[in-house]
C-alpha cells in the first residue's frame, strides 16, 4: 500500500485541538511575515520555533518525507539560479563588497551568500507550517469554520475537496508510475536522476486528465444534489472557538505585528550586519 503524503490523520494534541480556523490564521500571519521579512533574526526565530511546533504536533516523517526532499532540490535550483543570474544582488542590497573567493562577475561575496542565506531560511520556515496545517486539519471542520467566519460554503467545500483528494491524487500518481515501471521504464532510484525526472514528468499529463475526470464525477454528484441551491447549510464537523483558540489567534496577529515591526523599524525589510 502507498504511504500517504500530506493527509489528515488525527492525533491527541493540543494542535489537533484547535479550530480548523485557527490554524489557518496561524498559517497566513506565518506565511505573510515570512515573505515579507529579510531580517534573519525573525527567520532564525521562526525556524526554531517551526521546528517545535513540528515536533511537537507528532507529524510522521512518512507523512512528508518526499514531498520535502523535492522541496529542498526545487530550493537547490532556485538559490542556483538567483547567483547564476544575480550574483552581485548581495552587494547591491548591503551596500559592502566582502570579496570570500573567485573574481569577476562570479566572485563569491559575503553579501551575497547572506542574502541567499535569507532565501533559504524563508523556505524553511513556511515548510513546517505547511505540513502541520495540512496533517492536523480536518478538511470538513475547516470547511465548516470558514462557514461560520462568513465565507460562502462553496468555497469552504472548495478548499476542503482540495485538502480530501491529495491522497487520491497520491495514488493516481502511483499507478501511473508502476504502469510505466511495468512498460521497462526506470523510476526507481536505481536509474539515472535526469532520466528520473524526465519520466515523472511524463506522468504529469495522464495525472492531470485522470484529475479532470474525478472533478467531473465530483461535480455532476454535487449537482444531483442540489448543492448550492440554498444561501445556508448545516455543518456536521462544525466546532466553536475555545480559549485557545483566542490565544493562539491573538498571539499570531501580536507576533505578525512585531516582527514586521523589527524588520521595518530602520527602513529596510533586509537586516544589515556588515555595516
Amino acid at each position: 500500500m502507498a504511504r500517504k503524503l500530506l493527509t489528515y490523520e488525527k492525533k491527541n494534541t493540543w494542535i489537533d485541538r484547535l479550530s480548523g480556523i485557527t490554524k489557518l490564521v496561524f498559517f497566513i500571519c506565518w506565511s505573510v511575515t515570512s515573505m515579507m521579512t529579510y531580517d534573519t533574526r525573525v527567520l532564525v526565530f521562526m525556524l526554531v520555533a517551526s521546528l517545535f511546533l513540528f515536533k511537537i504536533s507528532k507529524t510522521e516523517w512518512r507523512q512528508v518525507g518526499s514531498v520535502f526532499k523535492f522541496i529542498i532540490f526545487f530550493l537547490i535550483l532556485n538559490v542556483s539560479a538567483i547567483f547564476l543570474f544575480s550574483p552581485n544582488q548581495g552587494e547591491v542590497i548591503y551596500g559592502t563588497r566582502t570579496v570570500l573567493c573567485g573574481s569577476g562577475r562570479y566572485t563569491v561575496t559575503a553579501e551575497q551568500l547572506f542574502y541567499e542565506m535569507n532565501i533559504v531560511l524563508k523556505y524553511l520556515t513556511i515548510v513546517p507550517s505547511i505540513f502541520i496545517f495540512m496533517v492536523t486539519t480536518n478538511p470538513s471542520e475547516l470547511a465548516a469554520s470558514l462557514n461560520r467566519m462568513g465565507i460562502h460554503y462553496n468555497v469552504g467545500y472548495s478548499i476542503a475537496i482540495a485538502l480530501r483528494y491529495i491522497p487520491d491524487i497520491q495514488n493516481d500518481f502511483t499507478k501511473i508510475k508502476n504502469a510505466q515501471m511495468a512498460r521497462g521504464i526506470e523510476m526507481s532510484k536505481k536509474g539515472r536522476l535526469f532520466e528520473r525526472i524526465k519520466a515523472t514528468t511524463a506522468i504529469i499529463f495522464p495525472l492531470v486528465f485522470s484529475s479532470m475526470n474525478r472533478i467531473d464525477t465530483i461535480s455532476t454528484a454535487m449537482e444531483l444534489r442540489n448543492f448550492g441551491r440554498y444561501k445556508k447549510r448545516t455543518w456536521y464537523m462544525s466546532r466553536k472557538l475555545e480559549k485557545n483558540d483566542y490565544a493562539v489567534i491573538i498571539t499570531m496577529i501580536l507576533f505578525m505585528i512585531i516582527a514586521l515591526t523589527i524588520t521595518y523599524i530602520d527602513g529596510s525589510r533586509f537586516y544589515n550586519p556588515f555595516i
